[in-house]
């Protein structure tokens, strides 16, 4: 039998989703957005057996009654309508699922699950998302953990411009994370550090990146693993440079002001092309104590554009789109909780991994 799926949001990441789940046989979809040239081009992909609805996604009651029917709700929408999808999802009694790596956002997903019929699943992209379900299955083989850093990036394999970087995903996303505080442990504290600092740099293959902090990439770890490890951390990785520009675009020229933010958008989005020819890089190092010794750990990963299903996608969509469907199919299958509250680092790597979604990352 298949699941009535129900995807809100018909941008980039959801035209990859419906790829995919589409294409699997054992769900039933229907996705919904205002934006009518999107589902159009939904349409004209003709993706099999999916059925197309323009909706307004600003409603909370309005939401409900065309969610109401669905096991499953995919949010595939900007950060700032998830109090409206989640709470829409808790009326008609569906499963939840987002890509927000909104902190905010987070909390109000965190109480609308309490006492839910229903899971409600948040931050099921790349990071957060697959991030800390890998960094968890590292921490699992220490008996005492020191160290937890977890750094990913999507870039462009070929960048040609100042910022060294391509758009690949959610502009506003993007803006999200360089301006709003960071989640970290600092000494065995929780701490809010400022996004933009700390830079650090390494290379990998030969080729040199720098990292610093950015928001909402740890998901809910900090608090998995608090009072279980001294230091923990999340940093965005970039070509050495970037950081810099954009901090002066965020701090010098303010742009980074809640009420400035649209301008930036606009600077962004007019100035700095898409590119579908990106590269994702996955690295986490942990150490602790093992067997009496101090050791350290490290997984990394690659991940590339690359043709599903007749289509071509970046490597940002076959992540976030791989991870988010994998959960679903995770769910579907009785591997996660069907009710609740629901961290990522819940999810066993290996399910993950063997999963048919999941399989991108497994490469």
């Amino acid at each position: 039998m298949k699941t009535k799926l129900i995807l809100l949001g018909a941008g980039k990441i959801g035209d990859a989703i419906l790829n995919l789940l589409s294409h699997s046989g054992d769900y039933d979809v229907t996705v919904a957005d205002r934006d009518a040239e999107r589902l159009e081009h939904v349409r004209a992909a003709e993706f099999p057996g999916v059925k197309t609805v323009e909706a307004d996604l600003t409603d909370k009651h309005a939401v409900a009654e065309r969610i109401s029917g669905h096991d499953v709700t995919l949010s595939a929408c900007p950060f700032f309508l998830t109090p409206v999808i989640a709470s829409a999802a808790k009326l008609a009694k569906s499963h939840y699922f987002d890509l927000t790596e909104d902190v905010e956002s987070t909390r109000v997903v965190k109480q609308l699950a309490e006492n839910a019929d229903t899971a409600f699943v948040p931050q099921c992209g790349l990071a957060p998302g697959f991030i800390s379900i890998a960094a968890a299955d590292v921490a699992s083989r220490f008996e005492m953990l020191r160290d937890v850093h977890m750094r990913v990036g999507a870039l462009p394999i070929y960048p040609n411009n100042a910022l060294k970087y391509n758009l690949t995903w959610s502009t506003d996303g993007l803006i999200n994370e360089y301006c709003n505080p960071c989640e970290a442990i600092v000494d065995g504290e929780l701490h809010e550090t400022p996004a933009l600092e700390e830079v650090e740099r390494f290379s990998l293959d030969g080729i040199d990146y720098e990292a610093f902090n950015t928001s909402g990439g740890l998901g809910t770890l900090c608090h998995t693993l608090d009072g279980r490890v001294q230091n923990l951390n999340y940093k965005t990785v970039r070509y050495p440079g970037h950081r810099d520009i954009i901090k002066m675009l965020v701090r010098d020229l303010r742009l980074g002001l809640p009420e400035r933010r649209p301008i930036l958008k606009e600077v962004l989005e007019a100035s700095i092309p898409i590119t579908r020819q990106d590269v994702v890089l996955v690295f986490v190092t942990v150490s602790g104590m093992r067997k009496g010794h101090l050791e350290q750990e490290t997984y990394a990963k690659k991940i590339y554009s690359q043709h599903v299903n007749g289509q071509h996608l970046s490597a940002i969509q076959v992540t976030t789109a791989g991870a988010i469907c994998t959960m679903v199919d995770l769910l579907r299958e009785g591997k996660l909780p069907q009710s609740g509250f629901v961290r990522q680092e819940q999810t066993k790597l290996s399910d993950f991994l063997d999963n048919r979604f999941g399989r991108f990352y497994a490469v």
